[in-house]
């Protein structure tokens, strides 16, 4: 890459980062469509417990503990060799009644901004610190029992905090959001705060946040290597939940660089269920997995998603991608992946194997075409469409909580071929 190319990616880079980072207090996504229809109403049979603007979140951390200006636990940047697990609440609504915003969440155009607030976070156990030391013994790997017993300590905690929201809602479904490129721990939990409450506040919604967020010019490349760095976590954490029987299904939503995260664990889980001859399916549970505008190479997750055979260790793989992404469009110049950013793949970028791939696969896996045009809402960048375009929240809430596949009643995407669908205007319709 010459040094004007170089310039002129990290200046497009910086420019994206300005516009994500730009801003004042965060406002509540627009509603998605769905709850735009009368017939509909996701909130009206809810227990009174869940019918607050407060939303409590359980957390699963890699970042550094910190303390901000009046000693209160915050979370940064910096990497911790240990796992948090905690508490987050988060207002959807500062000083608005639960009558209010649920108004405001069945509303097009609405009269007054939400502004959302994170309240307290509440850290209530921390895993010892890993690797775990561990010997081989007559040809086993046996790891430090003491670290062993702190490990199911933590555990436990975990799944004493998800009894305790399980209870509150018929669907023993975890819901898990895994942030990208540049995000605070705020951010993701204000993000899976309001999916959460869109689809109906169904199931437990869980934050895992890694150390993300390095502030200036080198912002991206050190989040990068923090997103190498969580991958051994995620992993362990995943594992951890798939043991909690009362959980039945758990769906994992990954965005921009988090997907790289979220793919790299799933891909080191199944090899190891695989070798040990183990349904993957079976053993981790993941009943949706998602991954909205995929910061990746295309070639690599290629190799990882169809190589490594993904599709068939979950229930339903699900890929959104838009031409209009411009932090993918800089991404690609950066790093210049030859066949581009796996955020902006469409039905054009396919070659004779990948299709033959697809034609010969039966596994639920999906890639929905956000096209931008036509739409209302986009974003100035384009890359958060998963919460700013009403017809793909929508499309994400139809998918998690009614459970419906790509194209069938209920979900009528415009189908491209092959695995390749697109979401139209006016999408879904309202009648």
């Amino acid at each position: 890459m010459g040094l004007s190319t170089r310039g002129l990616a990290w200046s497009v880079l910086s420019f994206t980062l300005w516009l994500a980072g730009c801003g004042g207090a965060r406002l509540m996504m627009p509603t998605p469509t769905v709850h735009l229809d009368e017939r509909r109403d996701y909130y009206s049979d809810l227990t009174p417990e869940l019918k607050s603007t407060e939303v409590r979140l359980l957390y699963v951390t890699d970042r550094a503990p910190e303390q901000d200006e009046d000693g209160k636990l915050h979370y940064g940047y910096g990497r911790s060799d240990s796992l948090a697990i905690g508490t987050a609440i988060v207002d959807l609504g500062v000083n608005i009644s639960w009558e209010e915003l649920v108004q405001a969440s069945r509303t097009e155009s609405r009269l007054e901004s939400i502004e959302l607030e994170l309240g307290r976070v509440e850290e209530l156990i921390r895993s010892p610190p890993v690797p775990l030391p561990y010997a081989l013994i007559e040809g086993e790997v046996v790891e430090e029992p003491k670290m062993v017993a702190l490990r199911a300590e933590a555990r436990e905690a975990l799944r004493g905090a998800l009894l305790e929201q399980l209870a509150l809602t018929p669907r023993k479904e975890l819901f898990i959001f895994v942030h990208g490129f540049h995000n605070t721990f705020e951010d993701a939990a204000f993000a899976m705060a309001e999916l959460w409450h869109f689809t109906g506040r169904i199931g437990v919604p869980m934050i895992y946040t890694w150390p993300a967020g390095f502030p200036g010019l080198f912002g991206y490349t050190y989040d990068r290597e923090s997103s190498e760095f969580t991958i051994y976590h995620l992993r362990h954490i995943l594992r951890l939940l798939a043991g909690i029987p009362e959980v039945e299904k758990i769906h994992l939503i990954a965005h921009s660089r988090g997907t790289d995260v979220a793919t790299s664990a799933l891909r080191e889980l199944t090899l190891r269920a695989r070798a040990a001859g183990l349904d993957p399916r079976r053993e981790f549970r993941i009943h949706n997995f998602v991954l909205a505008a995929p910061d990746l190479d295309v070639q690599v997750t290629e190799q990882r998603i169809i190589g490594d055979q993904l599709g068939a260790s979950v229930q339903r793989f699900t890929i959104y991608t838009s031409p209009h992404d411009k932090a993918l469009g800089a991404a690609k110049k950066l790093f210049r992946s030859p066949r581009g950013r796996m955020g902006t793949y469409d039905l054009e970028h396919v070659t004779d194997l990948t299709r033959t791939s697809m034609e010969y696969s039966t596994s639920n896996f999906s890639i929905i075409n956000f096209p931008g045009t036509g739409h209302r809402r986009i974003g100035a960048v384009g890359h958060a469409y998963f919460r700013d375009a009403p017809s793909v929240s929508s499309d994400l809430v139809l998918m998690l909580r009614d459970d419906i596949d790509a194209g069938a009643p209920g979900r009528p995407l415009e189908h491209l071929g092959l695995k390749f669908w697109s979401i139209p205007p006016g999408y879904p319709p309202l009648e």
